[in-house]
C-alpha cells in the first residue's frame, strides 16, 4: 500500500512532466518548420525533448532516426513513472512494452504486405531491445509469413498469428490479426487492474479502457457498415472486445440502415453520448480525441497515482502521434493548415 507521501511524490512528479509538455505555440513554431533538420533543430533546442536528441546532428539526421529518439524519450518517461508507482505500475510498464511489441509486429506485417521488409531495419527501435522478448534483429530478416512467426518463437504472439497463415492467393487478414492481438492485450489490461487496484482508482481505469474501446468500435462500425458496405458478420468480427457496452446494442447499431439511425441508438448509450458530443475533423480520431480529453481533466483533478500516471502517459503517446504527423507532414511538403487538421491536439483547441 502506497504511503501518502508516496501518492505524493507520484502525483507531484507526473504533474511536473506534464508541465513540460509541448504547448500550443510549440506546435505553430513545428509546423513551420521547413525541413525534418529544422524540426530536430526545435525539438533539440527549445523543449523537454533536448536530453534524448543530445549528440544528434539535426542537420543530417534521418526522419527515421528522429522518430526513433522521440519514441524512446516517451518510453523512458513512462518507465521512471512506473518505477514511482508501486500498486499498478510495474504491471502498466508490462502494458507498454506489450503494446510496443505488437506495433513492432503489425510494423513488420505491413512493409511484408507492401514488399518492403527490408525497410524494418532502418525504423527499428534498438532503445526497446533491452525489454523486449521479441529478437528484433530477427523481424528485420523476415520476408515471409512463415518467417514471422519463426521471428516470433518463444512469444505469445507466434500462438495468435498461428491462424493467419496466409492462404495462396487469400490477402492476408491484416485486421484480424490486429483485433486478436490487441484483444490479448485488453485481456491482460482488465486482469491486472482488477487483481493491482481497487476503489475508485480501477473504476476511473475501467472507465477510461472500456470507453476507449467503445469509440473505437464506433468509428470500426461506421467504417465498414456505412463507408464501405461490409457485411455484419465481417464488422463483427472487427469489434473489440472489454468495452462498455453490451452484444445487443453493438448488434442494434451494426443493423441501422443509415447514419442518422446509428446516431439514434448512439444516444441511448453513455460512450455513444459522449462519442457524438467529440469533437474532431476525422472521425478515426474521436477515441483519440477522447482519451485526450479525459487524460487532460485527470492529470489536474485525479487523486490516485495510478490514474495520474496513465493519464500523463496517454498524453505523450498522443504528443508523439502529432511530432511523427507533422514530421511526415514536413517531410512531404504538406501545407502546414492540411497538417495542424491531422493533429490531435488540434482537436482539442478547437474544443
Amino acid at each position: 500500500m502506497l504511503t501518502s507521501l508516496s501518492s505524493n511524490v507520484i502525483l507531484a512528479k507526473a504533474r511536473a512532466m506534464y508541465g513540460r509538455r509541448l504547448k500550443r505555440q510549440d506546435y505553430r513554431n513545428l509546423l513551420g518548420c521547413s525541413s525534418v533538420a529544422e524540426v530536430a533543430r526545435y525539438l533539440k533546442n527549445q523543449t523537454d525533448y533536448a536530453a534524448v536528441l543530445a549528440g544528434i546532428n539535426e542537420s543530417e539526421v534521418h526522419r527515421g532516426q528522429l522518430e526513433m529518439r522521440l519514441r524512446q524519450k516517451f518510453f523512458e518517461d513512462a518507465a521512471s513513472l512506473c518505477r514511482y508507482e508501486l500498486t499498478v505500475g510495474e504491471h502498466f510498464s508490462d502494458y507498454l512494452i506489450s503494446r510496443s511489441e505488437i506495433e513492432q509486429v503489425m510494423h513488420s506485417l505491413v512493409l511484408l504486405q507492401a514488399g518492403a521488409p527490408e525497410e524494418y531495419l532502418f525504423s527499428m527501435p534498438m532503445f526497446l531491445n533491452k525489454h523486449t522478448h521479441i529478437d528484433l534483429t530477427a523481424l528485420s530478416r523476415v520476408r515471409s509469413f512463415d518467417d514471422l512467426l519463426d521471428a516470433l518463437s518463444h512469444t505469445p504472439y507466434r500462438r495468435l498469428l498461428e491462424p493467419f497463415r496466409p492462404i495462396p492467393g487469400v490477402p492476408v487478414n491484416y485486421t484480424g490479426i490486429e483485433n486478436a492481438l490487441y484483444t490479448q492485450l485488453y485481456r491482460t489490461v482488465f486482469s491486472d487492474i482488477d487483481r493491482y487496484s481497487g476503489g475508485q482508482a480501477a473504476a476511473q481505469l475501467r472507465r477510461l479502457f472500456r470507453y476507449y474501446i467503445d469509440m473505437t468500435n464506433y468509428v470500426r462500425i461506421f467504417r465498414m457498415r456505412h463507408r464501405y458496405r461490409e457485411g455484419a458478420d465481417v464488422t463483427r468480427s472487427a469489434l473489440l472486445p472489454f468495452g462498455s457496452v453490451r452484444r445487443a446494442k453493438l448488434e442494434e447499431l451494426m443493423s441501422a440502415e443509415n447514419r442518422e439511425e446509428a446516431r439514434r441508438i448512439l444516444r441511448t448509450i453513455p460512450s455513444g453520448r459522449r462519442f457524438l458530443a467529440t469533437e474532431y475533423d476525422y472521425p478515426d480520431e474521436a477515441p483519440a480525441v477522447f482519451a485526450m480529453q479525459e487524460c487532460q481533466h485527470d492529470i489536474h483533478f485525479a487523486t490516485s497515482p495510478s490514474v495520474v500516471m496513465l493519464a500523463y502517459v496517454f498524453i505523450l503517446q498522443y504528443e508523439l502521434q502529432d511530432l511523427t504527423t507533422i514530421i511526415e507532414g514536413v517531410r512531404y511538403k504538406l501545407p502546414a493548415k492540411e497538417t495542424e487538421k491531422l493533429l490531435i491536439a488540434n482537436n482539442l483547441w478547437k474544443g
